[in-house]
Order: structure tokens, then sequence, then C-alpha cells
């Protein structure tokens, strides 16, 4: 953490959300320190380098990665601030020039493309394949195309890597795969489909139904941050929580980006549940076991 005019400098990769725009366009700052924003697209590209090297002092992160870095006990510290999320039904898709149709009940056996096993999106597909149509996912024939975030973890045995340099949607393009799951990065073309029907509709029933939000990206700090600056982990969240504030949510929209402990631990329940179930994580935590570093420096303000 170096410092500028005996100001810290927090080294921060975060992309650019409604709820960040005001610190990423400089309108908020707190006078006891500065951001050194990165901004990387796509953002998962942060997220190796924060896991493996906690090259951020404060960073946004994939959920099912700082699920995977605590098993490992990586030095990072969980906020309880959701910077993304979305619902998730819409994003596995096939191709039909080579499939007419398919629906959920027409996976077992198919193969299905994902840019990584432990990638969060496929994760919540994967939960919704198994929670809503019933499907097994280890009937299905996963490939990827990169590995985790972290080095520690080896991918269940019905998961085979794509050939070095093959890309998900070229073979999904060409066939070569019957679906794939895509986030941002879904194309806009007539011939590519959803596997899920009436996908937008589907995802705000499972809203209205469970309360539950897909969780994609939270706040995390360095360890050591919190542990000889807490009073930096303070101001880094307030500054965060005022960026939120400067967004107003719609009369009867959803909250994607909840803040606050009782607001994100449903959701972030569900998401420890489903990452042990699918062998993402090797024992499945409780909510006051990740939050408790937080929970001690930043208390009532959470």
């Amino acid at each position: 953490m170096p410092m500028t005019n005996s100001i810290p400098t927090l080294a921060t990769a975060l992309k650019r959300y409604p709820t960040t725009e005001a610190l990423l366009s400089g309108k908020l700052t707190l006078p006891a320190f500065h951001f050194d924003f990165h901004e990387v697209e796509p953002i998962h590209d942060v997220f190796k380098p924060m896991a493996r090297e906690q090259r951020y002092d404060v960073s946004e992160l994939a959920i099912f990665t700082f699920l995977q870095a605590y098993a490992y006990n990586k030095p990072i510290v969980l906020l309880p601030m959701v910077l993304a999320s979305r619902f998730q039904h819409g994003c596995i898709v096939y191709n039909t020039d080579y499939n007419k149709e398919l629906t959920p009940d027409m996976l077992p056996g198919k193969k299905i493309g994902v840019r990584a096993y432990t990638q969060t999106t496929g994760a919540w597909v994967r939960n919704i394949l198994s929670q809503e149509h019933a499907l097994d996912f280890e009937s299905v024939e996963w490939i990827i195309f990169e590995g985790s975030h972290l080095a520690e973890y080896t991918e269940p045995s019905f998961v085979k890597r794509a050939a070095p340099g093959v890309k998900l949607l070229p073979m999904l393009m060409a066939g070569e795969i019957d679906a794939g799951i895509l986030g941002n990065d879904l194309p806009n073309d007539p011939k590519i489909k959803p596997v899920i029907p009436d996908a937008a509709n589907a995802g705000r029933a499972w809203h209205d139904k469970t309360g539950l939000i897909p969780i994609n990206h939270m706040l995390v700090v360095k360890r050591d941050l919190l542990r000889f600056r807490p009073d930096l982990v303070r101001d880094v969240y307030k500054t965060f929580k005022q960026a939120k504030e400067t967004v107003t949510v719609a009369p009867g929209a959803i909250d994607m980006r909840p803040i606050g402990y009782d607001k994100v631990t449903p959701s972030l329940e569900l998401a420890i549940q489903l990452a042990y179930e699918q062998q993402i994580i090797p024992r499945r935590f409780s909510v006051d076991e990740l939050f408790a570093e937080s929970r001690a420096v930043l208390g009532d303000l959470a």
C-alpha cells in the first residue's frame, strides 16, 4: 500500500456499474485515502491474480472464486457488498443450426461448454437445471476451457478440458458442443436460443419464490489491510455504501446489488450450498464463518 503525500493509496480492481460510477468518476472520495483504480476488461481477468497473489488492496471478486480462496486459506476478507448479480436462466444457450430444439430434459448425455467449471455463472446454471428441471449435472459432459482461479483445485472426473487454444463460442457456432454457458459475452445472434424456455420470466419467478438473487461478484480486501488498517477498511466500506446510495431502486424493482450482512446472507447461504454440492469447495462453510473477520471491523456499519 503506497503513500501519496502521506495519504494511503489503495490499489483497487473494479468494474464500472451504476453503483460504482460515483467512485470511478471521482465524485465520491474520502480524505483518509486515495483509490488507484484498475479497470480491467473483462473483469474476471483480475480474479486469478487477486486469489493467488492478492495483487490488489481492494477488489471485486467472483463469489465462487472467493469461496475457493477461503477454502485454501488465502488472505482475503469478504465484505457484505454485492457488486454484480443477474438471473442466470438465459445464460445457457444452443445453436439452432445444429439442434432444432434443446430443452433441459434433453440435456443428459449432451456436451455443454463453460469457460471454467468453477465459473460463477456456470454454478448458478447447474443449480437451476438441477433444482428446477431435475437434471443430474453429472449426466452431462462438461467441456471447460480454463482451470480454476485457484491452482490447488482439481475438477471432478465428469469435467473434460478442451484442446489448447480452442474457445467456447466458436465451438458452439460450429456445432462441436450442444450448448454453452455464457454471461456478458452472450452473442446477439438469432440462431442462438436459450435452453430454458421463457428465461427472463423464469428468473423473476425464481426470485419471487425464494426472495434470493444469484450473486456473481462481491467486494473483498486483503487481510493485511484489514489487520493493520481497519480504519481504512471502514472508510472503504463507507465510500462504497455512499456510491450505492446514489442509485435509486425503482418501486417494485429488485435490488440486485444488496449491501449489509442481513441482506446478503440468504443468497450467500445458497451459493455456499451449491458450491459444496457441485464439488467446488471441500466443505460447507457458514456465513458467520466467512464474515467473522469483516464483522469484527465493520460492526454496526454494515
